[in-house]
């Protein structure tokens, strides 16, 4: 295309009419004012009387000649009257190879003090869904370093796993130990809601010099506008596609997902969603597809796999969000609050979480493996209470007499220090050690 051309090309996209309103009302975290002309999903600037300032605010519902609009910041000295102009453009983002080892906003504002060049590649934070065939099949192991995840929870390349947990069971601390030792040739962490504290200490203390250079930290704590919350996940996913769409392995990393679709609900209901299940509206449901079918492995070569932690409400993994994210992923790791109480960590319960690519990307002998030590601590769990009463009697079953001599071992092979790092082929190797004790035979019941 010509210099002509391309001039030409602006001019015609050049929004010559100045589309402009008045605010008319507040209503509690929204904004509505009579015009702008613009549509859903525009950003519009409403510009403060008392201060001289802009606030950005983008347009989150259209009603009987009204325009309700969510701010990204303070509504400081706006007031009733107060001017509201149309800029013509959605939500975007400048990505590129400059973002690399950088921590920044929801808005993509640097947060680490340095400035971020004004150049990259514009990409839409709320882009039009994926063609299903253009994807691949995963089948390439993932190696996360965690021992229960690489051998009786294998990961794929691409895949998409929510990390479930309750409070204070670990999450963060699994989901540090993932973004440290995960091989992936870029890695985007996304904090949604996180206390600023804890930003921080991951920032300064979660990943290793090597980890940061190719880390991108994507923070909005807990105390920003929930429109902020909400564009800070779908921001992370925008940089993690751009990098897998360059033919490059990106693992990224959200903590937490529960706190976007309360992001959500808050900007839901401010625009006038009626709630549903514990107060979920219906926007909650459909924005969850729309972030979590981003991953997967592309045509080109590249790939997303993405780690999602959700925050369940009350240790009830049937909730409304955990059940929905938990049909949309392809797969799931549930932290046991029992589990951790008994002090192993990280608190894995492997017989409630299920990697669907599991079979595809393991070997044969390694999915035996893994089987055989899922039979042994199922069939132990099965019995616990008999067990603990003291009501198991050596001799009446060989396959639980087998079961309860393996787990002492089992769940020191299942146990790991945040920074234990070991590679899977060790793993795996401890594991079928372990797994070929020989048994020792009780003696025979007397009649």
């Amino acid at each position: 295309m010509s210099a002509t051309d391309t001039v030409l090309s602006h001019l015609r996209a050049a929004d010559w009419i100045g589309r402009t309103g008045q605010i008319i009302r507040f209503a509690g975290l929204s904004v509505e004012s009579r015009g702008p002309d613009a549509h859903l999903g525009e950003i519009c600037e409403i510009h403060a009387r008392a201060s001289g300032g802009v606030i950005p605010a983008e347009v989150v519902g259209l009603a009987d000649g009204r325009v309700l609009l969510m701010p990204y910041d303070e509504l400081h000295g706006v007031e009733v009257g107060s001017e509201v102009t149309a800029t013509g453009q959605r939500a975007q983002m400048l990505v590129g190879p400059h973002l690399l080892g950088r921590v920044i906003d929801g808005t993509g504002a640097p947060l680490d003090g340095r400035p971020l060049p004004s150049t990259g590649s514009a990409r839409l934070l709320f882009p039009p869904p994926l063609n299903p065939l253009a994807r691949s099949a995963s089948c390439e192991v993932l190696e996360t370093g965690i021992r229960a995840i690489d051998t009786l929870l294998t990961l794929a390349r691409g895949q998409r796993v929510g990390i479930f947990a309750g409070s204070g069971v670990g999450k963060s601390t699994v989901l540090g130990m993932l973004a440290r030792q995960v091989t992936a040739d870029v890695s985007v962490v996304a904090l949604v809601g996180e206390r600023g504290r804890e930003v921080k200490a991951f920032v300064e203390n979660g990943l290793s010099p090597q980890a940061r250079e190719r880390t991108i930290i994507v923070a909005a704590t807990s105390d920003q506008p929930p429109l902020i919350r909400r564009r800070a996940a779908f921001l992370a996913t925008a940089v993690a596609e751009y990098f897998s769409e360059q033919g490059m392995h990106v693992c990224l990393t959200l903590d937490s997902l529960t706190r976007v679709a309360m992001a959500q609900r808050e900007i839901g209901l401010a625009s006038g969603e009626l709630p549903t299940a514990r107060g979920y509206t219906p926007s909650v449901f459909s924005l969850l597809p729309r972030l979590l079918e981003r991953g997967g492995v592309r045509d080109g070569g590249g790939s997303m796999t993405a780690l999602y932690t959700v925050l369940v409400e009350g240790d009830d993994l049937d909730e409304p969000v955990s059940d929905n994210v938990r049909a949309i992923l392809d797969g799931h790791i549930v932290l046991s609050r029992n589990i951790a109480q008994r002090g192993r960590y990280p608190a894995i319960d492997v017989l409630q979480s299920i990697s669907r690519l599991s079979s595809a990307a393991a070997s044969a002998s390694e999915y035996q493996c893994a089987t055989e030590a899922l039979e042994h601590l199922a069939l132990y769990e099965a019995s616990r209470d008999l067990i603990d009463v003291g009501a198991y009697r050596a001799g009446a079953s060989p396959s639980l007499d087998r079961a309860v001599q393996l787990i002492p071992q089992l769940e020191a092979f299942l146990a790991q220090g945040p920074h234990d790092v070991t590679t899977r082929s060790a793993a795996f190797a401890r594991l079928r050690q372990i797994l070929d004790t020989q048994p020792n035979v009780p003696p025979a019941r007397k009649g």
